[in-house]
């Protein structure tokens, strides 16, 4: 007959497997080491899936597509599963496989496999055993226990396995989705470079202060994450123009975002006559009827990006001041000349 472990024994055997969650939870900072293969410190993971990245090429389909157009993710397959390998005297064949949930299709590309020993070094990490960015591997490892992560984009998970017998097969369930955004002006696309957002997880409206779980990203890149609700804050240049937005992610889905930003692009001149030659070394401030400065700059003739609205524009050069008063409105780009009388 088999005995019951105890509770205290199956804690004992559990808290490993703990420590592992907390440490791949935790923040990645900007000193961590990006190409170890050891420890589970060295191997942090951004989230992102940029076409033409040439990381995770095997995600894109032609045009860079992560979905057909009914926004299915279900990647292309553009690497069979690996066949079952010889596995030697001693050693199990283990077979991973993951889906986007319960009766979900399966992920066919952008995984990264990572199998960990079960024990802990005497600093506290989890040697690194094996890793493969292949959909189904196949890999042949010596008997006994281990912990095997999967990652999919910010989607990730942890599971404890005992290798016994011939071929272990283990399936992971990552209810993830895809969000890819890009902000428009109107009807009029707004260029690459000229915009980009930030993703958090949860609502706007709920109380906190958060860090973004991810930064920067640009039009057309696609973010993988775990199904659930978050919002964007959408910078459209580097001054007013900020748009937050919450989004519901739907695991197998790829959510295809569009920030509409009532905004323009306007250039300040200092001019000594209209239609004349800018002024160069001259400093600029733009202010809001209430005084509140919006962008301050150097410069002949500065453009700056601006929510619509009315504004003061105020010119330092050469020890004296000018101002002018001036209004944005949504996709009309133009000159504003502060006359230098």
């Amino acid at each position: 007959m088999s005995s019951v472990p105890s509770f205290a024994a199956l804690i004992g055997r559990l808290l490993p497997v703990f420590a592992l969650i907390v440490s791949l939870l935790a923040p990645v900072t900007a000193g961590a080491q990006q190409g170890g293969d050891s420890l589970l410190s060295s191997a942090p993971s951004t989230g992102l899936l940029s076409p033409g990245s040439g990381t995770r090429g095997d995600v894109f389909g032609p045009g860079g597509v992560l979905a057909p157009a009914q926004g299915t993710l279900t990647m292309p397959n553009s690497m069979a599963p690996n066949a079952t390998p010889m596995v030697p005297a001693g050693q199990v064949a283990l077979a991973l496989s993951a889906k986007f949930g319960k009766d979900q299709p399966s992920i066919t590309g952008g995984l990264t496999w990572r199998v960990y020993a079960a024990k802990a070094t005497p600093s506290g990490d989890f040697r690194l055993v094996k890793q493969d960015t292949s959909p189904s591997p196949t890999l042949v490892l010596p008997s006994g226990s281990y912990i095997v992560h999967v990652g999919f984009g910010l989607a990730t998970l942890v599971k404890p396995v005992t290798l016994r017998g011939a071929t272990v097969h283990e399936e992971f369930e990552l209810p993830a989705g895809g969000l890819r955004l890009e902000g428009r002006v109107g009807d009029v696309r707004i260029p690459a470079g000229q915009i980009s957002f930030d993703v958090y997880r949860g609502s706007q409206f709920e109380p906190g202060d958060r860090r973004p779980i991810a930064e920067h990203v640009m039009t057309g890149s696609v973010v993988v994450v775990p199904e659930g609700t978050y919002y964007v804050v959408s910078n459209y240049g580097d001054a007013n123009s900020v748009i937050r937005s919450d989004i519901r992610v739907q695991a197998g889905k790829l959510t295809d975002i569009t920030v509409t930003h009532r905004a323009a692009a306007i250039t300040l001149k200092l001019v000594s006559e209209k239609g004349g030659e800018a002024l160069a070394n001259t400093a600029w401030s733009v202010l809001t009827p209430g005084g509140d400065v919006i962008k301050e700059s150097i410069g002949a003739f500065p453009r700056v990006i601006l929510a619509e609205g009315e504004y003061r524009a105020i010119a330092r050069n050469e020890g004296k001041v000018y101002e002018r008063e001036f209004k944005v409105v949504t996709g009309v780009d133009g000159d504003i000349e502060v006359m230098a009388r």
